[in-house]
């Protein structure tokens, strides 16, 4: 999970951006807010997430957050956004009313399914007031994209090998988007940050707030701030729990009531959200390079519950959910970007700075299978409810689905549009996989048909998360942008229902 050191001219860039702030502030303030809105083209975050990509971990700060904290930055500015579009508008052109109409009505940038039927673009960009269509953009889109590898070239040719997919189906029909809630990153490689407990609430980062969305009452909530201190709750002989401050959350999850975020400079934090405070906080490593890249809660053969968490370091630490007590550490020979347990509790997916992936047994780290086939790294993994098949999303932008009982060869190969696949989930009924790229796209894969049969969503900003509820009703998809930052809701489409017939 180590990129190259930066370049002379993405530093020039990055300095003489930030100097332009520093040495100018008066032409920033709120007095002046074209001046930011000026800025903000010329240095979108887009190029904020590049120099990020050219750094190493430990030198990474929590850029992107502190960049939107400029107040001058915080209007819903057409002139500014979203980032991905200042290369093309003439923005000259745009009403100069615009900006107004947005400010006195905040309510105006959601977007509900009807106003989408009737022409409304669902994340609410006006391309009626822009000099090109929506199709233009996305072609320009596809053609300047670049793919962020960790091994050169390893996505060149891939295509020949993947499956042949039908598109244009739609299984999650587009519900609902808001914008009162926005999704943001820390780490432009890890994108879990998003989680449906029901089809009516999700839990999402936003800067250093840990939020809920009802959308059902169509309202969000600070569940924890990780900015302020965090003492935890829990005190028991022998627990290594520690007071911290300021957290970069950089992944998340949240099951059976239990939310389970991992941190920027190897944090792990637990929260039961029926419970106020923090039950347990702690620093897993003091190595330099500590990110905690993923975590996961999952229940072993024996049912108790159990919170696992994959760092930099290239370990993966397992802890007892009751007690929040150290059972387990395993050490591997690379960074350990992702790992999920098995539905069973019995088999452990170790993804990492390797073309290869590893099954391990999750008592007791035993390596028993290796996976093979990937070019790049891989930074997502989901298993199908069966127990029998394992997704893994690699950056040679390719999800390869594996067979555990037969490892020899990948049973299928899945292609994204334009690059890194960062995220993976299937619903709880094993019916639909969810694919997640880094910006723009969603695919969902029907797997009763091979996974021949594919939906493709599709938007502008970096994906922050996907996550499908936990009766596969909904599918949650978090976009993260300074001006289009929202929630996408999609609803499962049922054909033998009246109401799926008049909608």
């Amino acid at each position: 999970m180590m990129g190259p050191t930066p370049t002379n001219r993405m530093l020039l860039v990055f300095i003489t951006g930030f100097a332009f702030l520093f040495i100018f502030p008066s032409l920033c303030s709120l007095a002046n807010p074209y001046f930011g809105a000026l800025f903000i083209r010329i240095f979108p975050s887009t190029i904020i997430f590049r120099i990020m990509e050219h750094f190493q971990n430990d030198d990474l700060e929590y850029l992107v957050d502190d960049f939107y904290d400029f107040d001058d930055f915080e209007h819903d500015d057409p002139f500014a956004g979203p980032e991905f579009l200042r290369a093309s508008a003439d923005f000259d052109s745009v009403d100069s009313d615009f900006e107004d109409d947005f400010e006195s009505n905040k309510l105006k940038t959601d977007t509900s399914a009807m106003e989408a039927r009737n022409g409304k673009d669902i994340q609410g960009i006006p391309w009626e007031r822009l000099n090109f269509t929506r199709n233009k953009y996305r072609e320009t889109r596809l053609k300047q994209y670049i793919n962020y590898e960790s091994i050169g070239g390893s996505s060149e040719g891939v295509e020949k090998e993947c499956l042949q997919v039908e598109k244009g189906n739609t299984f999650y029909a587009f519900q609902f988007n808001t914008r009162l809630v926005k999704s943001t990153i820390v780490h432009f490689q890890l994108r879990n940050l998003l989680w449906a407990t029901s089809k009516h609430d999700v839990y999402l980062m936003q800067n250093y707030s840990v939020m809920h969305w009802s959308s059902l009452l169509r309202k969000g909530k600070e569940v924890l701030n990780v900015a302020k201190p965090i003492v935890p709750s829990v005190e028991r002989p022998g627990l290594l729990s520690q007071q911290l401050s300021r957290v970069q959350i950089s992944t998340m999850a949240v099951k059976e009531n239990l939310m389970v975020a991992g941190g920027f400079q190897g944090e792990l934090i637990c929260k039961h959200l029926n419970q106020p405070g923090v039950a347990f906080s702690t620093k897993l490593t003091t190595d330099d390079n500590a990110i905690t890249n993923a975590v996961d809660v999952y229940r072993c053969p024996g049912g108790a519950m159990r919170v696992m968490a994959a760092n930099n370091d290239a370990q993966i630490r397992m802890f007892d959910a009751e007690t929040f007590s150290s059972l387990n550490c395993f050490a591997f020979d690379w960074s350990v970007n992702n790992t999920s347990v098995s539905p069973d509790g019995k088999l452990l997916a170790v993804l990492g700075d390797s073309v290869e992936c590893l099954i391990a047994e999750a008592q007791s780290g035993k390596v028993t299978g290796t996976l093979k086939g990937h070019l790049d790294y891989s930074f997502a993994s989901a298993w199908h409810p069966n127990g029998n098949i394992l997704a893994t999303g690699n950056q040679d932008t390719t999800c390869r689905l594996w067979d555990i009982r037969n490892l020899s060869k990948s049973l299928a190969i899945l292609k994204g549009r334009m690059g890194a696949i960062r995220a993976l989930k299937f619903t709880s009924d094993g019916r639909f996989l969810a694919m997640a790229e880094p910006a723009d796209f969603v695919h969902v894969f029907d797997t009763e048909s091979g996974y021949i049969k594919c939906q493709e969503i599709d938007f502008f900003g970096e994906t922050a998360g996907i996550s499908f509820s936990p009766d596969t009703e909904s599918l949650f998809v978090g976009v993260a942008d300074h001006t289009y930052g929202s929630l996408l809701e999609f609803n499962r489409r049922r054909h033998n229902r009246y109401l799926d017939s008049i909608l």
